[in-house]
């Protein structure tokens, strides 16, 4: 990029500032104000500030680094694409990114700017919450989900953590889980991240289509009826023995379909009977029956969980019937249910290989796009104008 001369150089250090949070700086756009550290994860921190020029509360999220590796940079990579793609009001949506770094050579760092939610799952399920409004978060992840998948995106990864929630009780999904690519085999062993909520044919390196993201909202929802985690394995094979012992040992169709090396495993652990949900699921463990209009009870949503929580995908329920059920109907609306899709995303991403550099900048070349096309009045010119965010 050419050199733009001082006066340029010191306009756009005038529309950024440096601010600490934590142990980590922020050098973000004067518009906004006030950060606060809210959360970090493996990908950065994420701040709530106010946004002086829309006086909206938002959260800004900071990509440190984001090509320390390949892993990395290609999670980041992905994650910044799906957000410009997806538009609908259960998953997360991109209000603005921008880098404060001039040049390719320079460039470090990535600020997502999101809307800012009250709290996460995790939170929420700790809540003694009545079927009204369990089964509209249930709706509203299904929603989302649907979403997804309508972009040929299956998550595979969902988890309360990454799943937000506003006190209306309006919910949205955070991230996109896990690339094609990144799939996970039954012997790796210590965990890094949290696979409690993941479905056997993930933990177990099977094939998978859209329902192993059923799974997932089953265990939520189970955890939301039992107030702690289901299958809280130590690694995979823990996990599994968690799940067998729970649901018993599945039929001998599905063993077949596992490759044989983790067949062989599995065929050779103690057979399980299981338990019916009856008594994995007790009244007592539920919210009173609803008597609102809804008529929402307990023995509706047993019913819904013994459907999602099957281990042979096969046999368990989909997206679109999770949605037509009784717990689940009340709150169905055409237009959130069948949103228009998203662009198609394209998954020749998740198998591309790169190096870090060239990750890199793909990467800035995102970023300089879409601050570009958010501003289209941007000429060449005047595109590095636009990164720092003019509007």
């Amino acid at each position: 990029m050419p050199y733009l001369g001082p006066d340029m150089t010191t306009r756009l250090s005038a529309m950024f500032y440096t601010v600490e949070v934590g142990d980590t700086k922020f050098t973000i756009l004067k518009r906004y104000q006030n950060l606060k550290p809210i959360g970090s994860g493996a990908q950065g921190i994420v701040c709530a500030a106010y946004d002086t020029v829309t006086a909206q509360n938002v959260a800004i999220k900071k990509l440190s680094r984001p090509f320390q590796n390949v892993t990395h940079a290609k999670r980041a990579y992905r994650e910044f694409k799906l957000m410009k793609l997806v538009n609908h009001k259960n998953i997360i949506g991109l209000l603005n990114a921008f880098t404060p770094q001039r040049s390719l050579d320079e460039f470090q760092d990535v600020y997502l700017v999101m809307e800012l939610m009250d709290a996460n799952l995790c939170q929420v399920i700790q809540m003694d919450l009545d079927h009204e409004r369990m089964s509209y978060l249930l709706y509203q992840m299904l929603c989302g989900i649907k979403h997804l998948h309508s972009a040929g995106i299956i998550h595979r990864d969902l988890k309360p953590s990454n799943i937000v929630v506003k006190s209306d009780c309006t919910l949205k999904i955070l991230d996109f889980g896990l690339a094609r690519t990144a799939g996970t085999t039954f012997m790796m062993t210590p965990y890094v991240v949290t696979r409690y909520y993941r479905a056997p044919e993930v933990i177990l390196g099977m094939g998978y289509k859209e329902n192993v993201d059923i799974w997932s909202v089953g265990c939520i929802m189970g955890e939301m009826i039992r107030g702690g985690v289901l299958f809280p394995g130590t690694d995979h094979i823990d996990q599994w023995n968690k799940i067998i012992e729970q649901l018993g040992t599945p039929a001998q169709e599905f063993m077949q379909r596992l490759q044989p090396t983790v067949r062989n495993y599995v065929e050779n652990r103690p057979r399980y009977m299981g338990y019916p949900f009856e008594r994995l699921f007790p009244d007592i463990l539920f919210p009173t029956d609803s008597s609102e209009h809804n008529r929402l009870k307990a023995s509706q949503a047993r019913d819904l969980l013994s459907r999602m929580l099957v281990i042979d995908p096969e046999r368990r329920i989909s997206v679109d019937d999770a949605l037509l059920h009784n717990y689940i109907n009340v709150w169905y609306d055409e237009g959130e249910v069948n949103a228009p899709a998203p662009g198609p995303y394209d998954h020749s991403v998740d198998e591309r290989e790169h190096t870090v550099d060239q990750w890199k900048e793909l990467i800035y070349q995102e970023v300089m796009e879409y601050e570009t096309s958010h501003n289209p009045s941007a000429t060449p010119q005047s595109s590095v104008d636009t990164v720092a965010g003019s509007r």
